[in-house]
C-alpha cells in the first residue's frame, strides 16, 4: 500500500485526491509540520529540503506532489484520468500539469513564504504576486471558453491538480472567481473524491492534535 507522508494544507493533499479518485489504497502517515522537526536528519533522509510531502511505495521512496501523481498514474491508473502518449491532447496534459505548480502555485508560493519572512509584509510584493496568480486564472478561464475540461470533455489528472491550487489561489487571492472558471471549479471539486481528500486532511489534522 502506498504510503503518503503527509501534513493538512500542504501538497500532498494533490496525490491523496488522485489515489481516491482512482481507488488505489493508501495509508496517510501524519507529519509534524513544525521547522525543528522538518530539519531533523530523519526528515531530511526522507526529503532532503524538509519539505512535505513525502510518498513511499516498497522500498521506493519520493517528493514533489506532481511526480508523485505521475507515478500513481502510471504505475496504477490503468490509462484513466490521462491521455496516452499518442493523443493529441497529451501534450496539454503536459502542458497544465506542469502549470499546475510551476506557473499558478508559484506566486502563491511566494506570498507564503514572503509573509513567513516579512513581518510586517512589503505590501507592493504581495499585490505583485497576487497580479500573477491572477493572470494566470484569467488563461484558464480563457482556456475553459469552449470545453467542460481543460483537455476537452472528458476529465483528467490536470484538473485536479489545477483546482488544488486554485483552493491556494481562493484562500490568498480571492474566492471570486471568473463565471466559466467558478463554474469549472465547482463542477470538479464536486467529486466524491474530494469530500473524502477534504474529510481525510481534517482526519490527519486531528491525529497531529492528539
Amino acid at each position: 500500500m502506498l504510503k503518503i507522508y503527509h501534513s493538512p494544507g500542504t501538497r500532498g493533499f494533490r496525490t491523496i485526491w488522485i489515489c481516491e479518485e482512482l481507488t488505489v489504497p493508501y495509508e496517510i502517515v501524519p507529519v509534524n509540520f513544525a521547522a525543528d522537526y522538518r530539519a531533523k536528519p530523519e526528515w531530511r533522509a526522507m526529503n532532503p529540503v524538509g519539505k512535505v510531502p513525502v510518498m513511499q511505495d516498497g522500498d521506493m521512496i519520493m517528493f514533489e506532489s506532481c511526480a508523485m501523481t505521475q507515478y500513481v498514474l502510471d504505475r496504477y491508473g490503468e490509462g484513466r484520468l490521462q491521455p496516452a502518449k499518442d493523443d493529441p491532447s497529451y501534450a496539454h496534459y503536459l502542458q497544465w500539469s506542469w502549470f499546475a505548480e510551476a506557473t499558478f502555485a508559484r506566486p502563491l508560493g511566494e506570498i507564503v513564504n514572503h509573509r513567513r519572512e516579512f513581518k510586517p509584509e512589503l505590501d507592493d510584493v504581495v499585490a505583485e504576486m497576487k497580479s500573477r496568480a491572477t493572470t494566470c486564472v484569467a488563461a484558464l478561464d480563457a482556456a475553459l471558453a469552449d470545453r467542460t475540461y481543460l483537455l476537452g470533455e472528458t476529465m483528467s489528472a490536470v484538473d485536479l491538480s489545477i483546482c488544488y491550487t486554485t483552493r491556494g489561489y481562493r484562500r490568498m487571492v480571492t474566492e471570486n472567481l471568473p463565471a466559466t472558471f467558478q463554474a469549472y471549479f465547482d463542477r470538479v471539486t464536486a467529486l466524491p473524491s474530494y469530500d473524502a481528500t477534504v474529510k481525510a486532511d481534517a482526519d490527519t489534522a486531528e491525529k497531529l492534535k492528539g
